[in-house]
């Protein structure tokens, strides 16, 4: 992206990084060295930095999470907690990181939350049989639930994707033994860092982290010109 934008700026400007995309980088390394008219760097210094920061800052977060659930089957996922009009490449940022993907817009899935069952009237299974009703063949259907009871609700509705939203590891372990494989299980709701491997330990399929985007440092990067 930092490459782009200088090409951008100055398609005279010659850039030759130093690490592809998703790379771990030390510290103090020279990812980037653009050769050219000065001033066409300073145009498109912060642009560049700017990427760099946020995104490397994402894909960072990202590795982090993945980090801690190795020797799980665990995936990690992002969410829809995205920047307005970065959503592709922060989401790309966290594919970099060694995440996965979930919905990028309403249409890739029907997911059922807690207000859609207000207006549901809380019946759940009702809830997933009328969205599979209404849903284009192949869509996947998810539901959050926050109690085992909600969970044997959205197996009885035939749920596709079952979302345990702010459950305890106890009540994560009993619901993974419940739904024994009939569905796809997902974690979601105060995940951290110190607490995502206890998680992945309970048996889900996936664990969502809106953090990777909404709440992601950005990385330090500085860029210094040097006269010839």
């Amino acid at each position: 992206v930092a490459v782009e934008v200088f090409a951008q700026v100055d398609p005279s400007l010659t850039c030759s990084p130093s690490f592809a995309d998703g790379d771990r980088i030390p510290a103090g390394a020279i990812v980037l060295t653009v050769a050219g008219d000065g001033r066409s760097m300073l145009k498109g210094e912060r642009v560049a930095l700017n990427f760099l920061q946020r995104l490397s800052g994402i894909a960072t977060l990202t590795a982090k999470f993945c980090d801690a659930v190795k020797g799980f089957r665990t995936r990690i996922l992002d969410s829809r907690k995205t920047t307005p009009g970065l959503r592709a490449l922060e989401k790309w940022a966290v594919t970099l990181g060694g995440g996965s993907n979930h919905r990028f817009g309403l249409a890739d899935g029907i997911l059922i939350k807690d207000n859609h069952l207000a207006l549901a009237g809380g019946d759940v299974a009702k809830a997933c049989r009328v969205a599979r009703g209404r849903a284009p063949h192949g869509l996947k259907i998810e539901v959050e639930v926050q109690s085992l009871e909600a969970v044997q609700a959205a197996l009885d509705g035939s749920a596709d994707i079952i979302l345990l939203d702010n459950m305890t590891v106890s009540a994560i372990r009993k619901a993974v033994e419940l739904i024994k494989g009939r569905a796809t299980v997902e974690v979601s709701g105060g995940v951290t860092l110190s607490n995502v491997r206890e998680l992945a330990a309970a048996g889900p399929d996936l664990i969502s982290v809106g953090a990777l985007t909404h709440s992601a440092s950005a990385a330090r990067f500085s860029m210094d010109i040097v006269p010839r």
